[in-house]
């Protein structure tokens, strides 16, 4: 089965993946913000800002759902992590369905990463390190996070961008 895998995506290689000199620019200038469900505002405040040490930088009413508060966090280059709750509108926990979020990768510094780890391991948060790059966690309400020490646009020494 591994076999037939492997071939589809030597197929899909060839059709669609061109050499880097002859790939069109994107349409898309960066990604603006992913947006998750917060539970908690202020947990999900401590964990993001005072744990990972991505800066908050704002907090409004979300303009879809009265009463629910839409804040947001600086993960570098000028992208955001944004949150929203919705007070009285029962979630359920965290679920991974087709189309929804598997995992987010957030690339820091080696040395950042490696305060991060101890961090995240003195504050007793369960986490798996891979490749001596990677390690995944869940947020507060069980959303996969993953910190990598590769630069933007690397992974695992490969370019990927």
């Amino acid at each position: 089965m591994t076999d037939e895998f492997e071939v589809q995506r030597e197929r899909i290689r060839e059709q669609y993946l061109k050499p880097t000199d002859s790939r069109p620019t994107s349409s898309a200038r960066g990604l603006h913000h992913t947006a998750l469900i917060s539970s908690d505002v202020e947990q999900t405040v401590r964990f993001y800002q005072e744990l990972l040490e991505f800066p908050l930088t704002e907090v409004i009413e979300n303009r879809d759902y009265p009463g629910s508060t839409h804040f947001f966090f600086d993960i570098g280059n000028e992208n955001l992590l944004a949150f929203f709750d919705f007070p009285g509108l029962e979630q359920g926990p965290y679920q991974e369905v087709l189309g929804g979020l598997h995992h987010m990768a957030i690339s820091v510094e080696p040395s950042r990463w490696e305060r991060l780890r101890d961090k995240l391991a003195d504050a007793g948060v369960e986490f798996v390190e891979h490749s001596g790059a990677s390690i995944y966690f869940k947020d507060p309400d069980g959303a996969r996070i993953e910190l990598i020490a590769d630069p933007l646009g690397e992974m695992y020494g490969t370019k990927v961008l």
